[in-house]
């Protein structure tokens, strides 16, 4: 017969442990997990299930810059396209405005509209302005003039204005796409006829196209991004080109110019090859096919292709873009010298930029040593720019001034750098195999240290400042950059010892890494990047500073190429992106964009008093804490799962049925929710099974809300020694 009940709480703390053996992990840390996926260690206690992303911006970063009409007079099955640095490809769609609703009122399936040099064709699509709806042609009557009468899929249920704009769809079709990457030009072979003849310089906007993310950064209350040859920024709603030059009021410099060259003034910076523009008054788009030489604001510029006709004396010059093509992965650091907040980036290709929210400036006059550099950190009201093994810095409280008699200067550290982070008033400059920082204020006292020459950061963008440490990969592991009582002494430690053969595998199975702090949970989450793995094959770890020190979690599911998380005005804004063409922003919604988030928790193998007693469980209680509706399913798992046991089946804990069930929003059925209800938290459940040893393991698979899994207690009872 078995003893009398008895009662065993496991408190789930601890985090993910898998470099212990089963049972000494289930005698020495009970509540910690040897599953822990899409849970996270909580600062509050327990594991929470996390929170989900979804995109920050409904439409895609733009993977081709701004692409403009080049030209009038086009027409049939062939457009070309000026202002586009990188080709677009094969398959790739985009709108093109052209064509008007004709008349007021019109609703169903029947739209009258004129402006056309073409009737639409069965199947050919459109979007009307202020209506994002995407309608199908059927049938078009044949042209009186410009007008016709579309038959449309689906209804218009609400009346668009006179005049809207229509914007038809096109595809690009295969082998249509020829492109010149000087010009900044390509011709596309389209594989419908173009409905509306367009003008010179109208504007394409693409809905699809290829290109990998390659940064995202928090800039105020806005997010930047770079694809392709191109930076833009949102605040939530459309992406707006950043790459546009500033030179000042560039004036055409006296008429009857023609030709391929033209002479202007008005001129405050320096415009460089690959730089677009157009002219008051002529068409087409032209590019700069050398850099110019100013003087006191002059310049005779050689351009492609020749003047489409002479422009008038002082015809205004817009510039369109700066070329930014070949850029890699981006780096961005704030800074604020004088009262204006300002964001430089670096791209490790082009020389680096500034921007202030409105202009875009190149730092065209940056020394060989910055131009291409990979890294910036603002110490010491300096921009300090890494190349190779050489750290280039401004003068004092400036951006743009790189002279030596300023207090700008040069520091070759030894090695090629991989990252830079400011850390307890030092530079901390990593390579693949040392660890130094630059102490001190100007050139007059900047001083290069060691910290160790053993060992270094291997991968970039994984470097984070935490909870006052720095949390870096390194070749052995996830390293912590802790500073001692000691000044100026740091203890260099393995972090991720408890998960070591999950690192180590995690680092093998990916190309690519970026980080984020989630500031106001403690966390460190180093985010994985493979371009063969889907989404939700997607790895990541989460290390959250708890009193213990760090916890570790696995996360699935975020697939970022890049990553960026910034504090700004109280609230913090985490952002990542790949090659989607969409900017996800995460601790948004309960889904994975969508889908459902698959949460896992294991506890170790737990033998409760004694390994070699067979106990028998009856009962269990779970604490928790949901924000919401909460579902779970629980396995009690005998004897290490070995092959031949057989195992409980699954027990079902959820605070969505049942008896006095509060309203959820979303979910609730009237008549049936109890409104001011409480939420259940601890949930009671009749267990059936024995063993030596159990571990529980917990699966939800949902858009709930995340819920806290706090303790549980296990009701059993024991039988003799066998």
């Amino acid at each position: 017969m078995p003893d009398r009940w008895q009662t065993y709480a496991i408190e789930f703390k601890g985090g993910l442990i898998t470099n212990m053996s089963p049972l000494q992990h289930g005698i020495n840390a009970p509540g910690s997990a040897r599953i822990l996926r899409n849970y996270e260690p909580s600062i509050e206690g327990g594991y929470r299930s996390i929170q989900g992303y979804d995109k920050y911006d409904p439409d895609i970063v733009p993977p081709y810059g701004a692409p403009l009409v080049h030209g009038n007079g086009q027409s049939g099955t062939t457009l070309i396209v000026g202002n586009i640095y990188t080709a677009p490809a094969a398959t790739d769609v985009f709108f093109l405005a052209g064509g008007a609703v004709d008349g007021a009122a019109q609703t169903g399936t029947s739209l009258n509209v004129d402006g056309l040099d073409v009737a639409p064709s069965a199947n050919d699509t459109f979007t009307i302005a202020g209506d994002t709806t995407v309608y199908t042609v059927s049938a078009a009557t044949a042209l009186v003039g410009t007008a016709s009468t579309l038959t449309i899929t689906p209804a218009i249920t609400v009346a668009p204005a006179d005049d809207a704009v229509l914007s038809f769809r096109y595809t690009i079709a295969s082998g249509g796409v020829s492109f010149s990457s000087v010009n900044k030009r390509a011709t596309l072979t389209l594989d419908q006829t173009m409905v509306v003849n367009p003008s010179d310089q109208d504007a394409l906007t693409f809905v699809s196209g290829s290109g990998i993310i390659q940064g995202v950064h928090t800039f105020e209350s806005a997010v930047i991004a770079a694809r392709g040859s191109d930076l833009f920024k949102s605040t939530g709603s459309g992406w707006t080109k950043v790459n546009t030059p500033n030179y000042g009021t560039v004036l055409v410099d006296g008429g009857s110019q023609t030709g391929t060259s033209l002479i202007v003034d008005g001129i405050t910076g320096t415009p460089q090859v690959g730089d677009t523009f157009t002219i008051a008054g002529v068409d087409l788009i032209y590019t700069l096919t050398a850099t110019p030489t100013v003087t006191s604001g002059s310049a005779t510029f050689a351009i492609d292709p020749a003047l489409n006709s002479s422009p008038a004396n002082n015809a205004a010059l817009t510039f369109l873009s700066v070329d930014r093509t070949g850029m890699d992965k981006h780096r961005f650091v704030n800074f604020n010298y004088s009262g204006t907040d300002y964001m430089v980036g670096v791209d490790g290709a082009n020389v680096p930029f500034v921007y202030d929210g409105t202009f875009f400036t190149a730092l065209d006059g940056i020394p060989t040593d910055g131009n291409g550099a990979g890294h910036v950190a603002n110490f010491k009201n300096q921009l300090f720019f890494a190349k190779g093994s050489t750290l280039l810095f401004t003068a004092p409280y400036t951006y743009d001034d790189f002279s030596a008699a300023s207090g700008a200067g040069t520091i070759n550290v030894g090695s090629a750098i991989t990252g830079l982070i400011i850390f307890r008033e030092q530079l901390i400059i990593f390579s693949e195999r040392s660890i130094k920082r630059l102490v001190g204020n100007t050139i007059g006292d900047f001083q290069l240290q060691p910290i160790t020459l053993d060992t270094g950061c291997t991968e970039t963008d994984t470097i984070q400042e935490i909870g006052g440490d720095v949390l870096y990969l390194g070749p052995d592991g996830i390293r912590s950059l802790s500073a001692t009582d000691r000044v100026g002494d740091f203890n260099l430690a393995v972090a991720s010892k408890p998960i070591q053969d999950d690192v180590t595998d995690f680092v093998n199975r990916n190309t690519s890494f970026s980080s984020v702090v989630i500031r106001p949970k403690s966390q460190y989450r180093l985010l994985g990047y493979n371009t063969n793995f889907s989404a939700d094959a997607s790895q990541g770890i989460i290390g959250s500073q708890v009193e213990q020190g760090i916890n570790w979690a696995e996360l699935r599911g975020f697939k970022a190429y890049v990553a960026s998380s910034n504090l700004y005005e109280g609230i913090e804004t985490i952002v990542f992106a790949n090659t989607t063409g969409y900017v996800y922003q995460m601790e948004s919604g309960n889904s994975l964009d969508g889908a459902q988030i698959y949460s896992t928790f294991a506890t170790p193998y737990i033998p409760i008093n004694d390994p070699r007693i067979r106990k028998t469980i009856y009962k269990m209680f779970l604490y928790t804490d949901p924000d919401g509706s909460f579902f779970s399913e629980v396995n009690l798992l005998f004897d290490f799962d070995e092959l031949g046991i057989i195992q409980p089946t699954p027990v079902v804990f959820d605070n969505t049925s049942g008896a006095n069930v509060p309203a959820f929003y979303g979910t609730a059925i009237y008549g049936t929710g109890s409104y001011g209800g409480t939420i259940q938290r601890l949930f009671e459940s009749q267990m059936v099974g024995s063993g030596y040893v159990v571990s529980l393991q917990f699966r939800a698979n949902s858009t709930n809300p995340p819920h806290s899994l706090d303790a549980a207690t296990l009701e059993y009872g024991t039988y003799g020694r066998r």
